[in-house]
């Protein structure tokens, strides 16, 4: 009994067969379907490979929205070096909406030395080159995305050389937190000093002829401070042409989530643009000497997530590559065979002319005699 409903089984399951099998004695081969089949198979060799390729990467999708966060502060990362001595100079910024100066109590006056030493020189032409390939090729920005937090720091090398000239320059740099609004960070001579209409720099005491605003900007950051991320005026030097003069950047900013499979963070992408003039009353060129770094924050909030193919998804482009390439070759190959059969047929019609055959009556017959065993007609 148990052997019976067994047997019933198997019958049922072979009633089920969706893919039947040909006996082999029944199969045909040929040389062009071999050659075929090896085309094939190459062929599909290779795009799964690339697929394989494709299903390791991973890709950055950028998602906006609107940023609804008002009341977080904004944090500043500064790292610059201005060539004046630090008691001349004075850095702060200005909130255009409370119109006060916001504390800068977290910034860093170091005198240093403002030519750069060899290594640092080197280091300054590097990352001149990848600021150079980023504004060609933007695509690079998702590898530096993906790169965060394992990549070599981004920061100036400390000097290798035990230099024993005096120090020229000030470096300023630190962090300082702001409101989330519009304001104007600046570097110019003097000291601030509070006001209640805003501010001013004690710049009295400084002669005008030791003014000299050529400065390097080895980072500036907005945000969340992350290792790896190179920033739009890393590495950035000026040199002044004249003693009173304005150096200006307009920066838009861009609060940034930041998702992939290494980090989460929170940090900021800006945009900016340049101009600088020398400061001369006389022809109408009215302002400040100094930098000065003026910058928005935009309404817009992005969301970078590093994704990643489903498995899933690249098994159905599998089983697409292997039963399309099948079924492809299949149909040329069929194709090309009753070509090929079609010009062999009629070449073989041409050549083979018709012959005539004596009746005994006298009448003559067109139609080829029929053969015999021996071929002979």
């Amino acid at each position: 009994m148990r052997r019976l409903n067994r047997k019933k089984t198997l019958n049922l399951m072979k009633e089920l067969d969706a893919f039947p099998k040909v006996p082999e004695s029944y199969v045909e081969t040929s040389v062009s379907g071999g050659t075929v089949s090896l085309i094939a198979f190459t062929t599909i060799a290779f795009l799964t490979v690339m697929e394989f390729t494709v299903y390791r990467d991973t890709w950055m999708k950028y998602e906006y929205e609107v940023d609804k966060d008002f009341t977080s502060k904004l944090r500043i990362n500064i790292d610059i070096t201005v060539a004046m001595r630090c008691q001349y100079v004075g850095a702060d910024v200005l909130d255009l909406a409370e119109t006060m100066v916001a504390s800068a109590d977290g910034l860093i006056y170091e005198p240093v030395i403002f030519d750069l030493s060899p290594q640092q020189k080197e280091w300054q032409r590097m990352l001149h080159l990848i600021q150079s390939r980023l504004q060609e090729e933007h695509s690079l920005q998702d590898v530096i995305f993906k790169s965060a937090f394992k990549s070599a720091s981004t920061a100036l090398p400390p000097r290798e050389d035990n230099s024993l000239q005096s120090p020229d320059a000030c470096r300023i740099h630190g962090h300082l937190y702001v409101n989330k609004v519009a304001g104007n960070f600046h570097v110019t001579v003097g000291k601030a000093i509070p006001h209640p209409r805003g501010h001013a720099h004690l710049a009295a005491l400084v002669s005008h002829e030791s003014y000299n605003f050529s400065h390097r900007i080895d980072h500036l950051s907005f945000g969340e401070l992350i290792p790896g991320i190179i920033n739009p005026l890393d590495g950035t030097e000026k040199i002044a042409s004249d003693h009173n003069q304005m150096f200006q950047y307009f920066i838009t900013i861009v609060p940034t989530k930041l998702h992939t499979y290494k980090i989460s963070a929170e940090t900021h992408q800006f945009s900016v643009t340049e101009r600088e003039r020398v400061i001369n009353h006389a022809a109408g060129s009215h302002g400040v000497s100094g930098i000065f770094m003026k910058y928005d924050i935009s309404s817009l909030m992005v969301t970078v997530t590093e994704e990643h193919m489903p498995f899933w998804q690249f098994l159905v482009r599998l089983c697409g590559i292997v039963g399309g390439i099948f079924s492809t070759t299949g149909i040329l190959h069929g194709f090309g065979r009753f070509v090929a059969e079609v010009i062999f047929c009629r070449f073989k019609l041409g050549s083979h002319r018709s012959t005539s055959v004596p009746l005994p009556d006298g009448h003559t017959s067109n139609h080829l005699p029929p053969a015999t065993d021996n071929g002979t007609h």
